[in-house]
């Protein structure tokens, strides 16, 4: 009898269990949000502001009175740097102005930190070549001097017979000659003579015996 009651009892309150908790369910509290629409974004905006503080600016990443625009640039340093290479890249670079002492002579314009000889009659522009200038310790001087000395085959008296094909002698004991180290053109690799390929070297040697030459060295 005692085993039935039992039975019963453990039968009523798994009946009675489900009817209890639906009385007993609590709906879930609802709490408004008092943030604005931007919160997913809040603490992204608050980083790219930071950056633009410090003037930093990315691309697409642009925050207006705390909405967040999408841009193709910024307004930051990035685009001036870009428009100045702009700037750059049109400027015309200024055109070689023959000065009255160079007359109708040949211009011969060493640049050492180019490596490159621009030769000029009359103002215009005739030839580009590659050239070694005076390597480490060997320096090739700075200035402008008229080519006073010429030998169409020539060989150094201080460099061990060091051949010097058509050298044309501008400043004491530098000249602009002929080489044979043609792979070197385009470096520093001479005791201080500015070298040319042989052919250029013949080239120029014409034009200067036949209307003179200056020898202009800058950097």
């Amino acid at each position: 009898m005692k085993k039935f009651l039992v039975c019963i009892a453990f039968l009523a309150g798994l009946i009675a269990s489900p009817v209890f908790a639906e009385e007993v369910k609590h709906e879930p509290v609802r709490v408004e949000s008092k943030t604005s629409t931007y919160d997913d974004d809040y603490w992204t905006r608050v980083w790219y502001q930071k950056q633009a503080a410090k003037g930093i600016h990315y691309k697409n990443h642009v925050y207006r009175n705390g909405k967040r625009v999408n841009k193709k640039y910024s307004k930051g340093s990035s685009k001036k740097r870009r428009s100045a290479k702009k700037r750059n890249r049109s400027r015309k670079v200024a055109a070689y102005r023959p000065s009255a002492r160079d007359g109708g002579r040949v211009v011969a314009r060493v640049s050492l930190s180019r490596q490159r000889m621009d030769v000029y009659r009359g103002g215009r522009l005739l030839h580009t070549w590659k050239v070694s200038t005076g390597r480490s310790g060997y320096s090739t001087p700075r200035g402008t001097w008229r080519i006073h000395r010429m030998h169409k085959r020539y060989f150094s008296r201080k460099y061990n017979n060091a051949p010097m094909p058509h050298a044309m002698f501008y400043h004491r004991g530098f000249a602009i000659h002929g080489t044979n180290s043609i792979s070197r053109l385009g470096r520093r690799a001479s005791h201080g003579c500015v070298r040319l390929h042989p052919s250029n070297a013949a080239r120029l040697f014409a034009m200067v015996r036949r209307h003179g030459g200056t020898v202009r060295v800058t950097n």
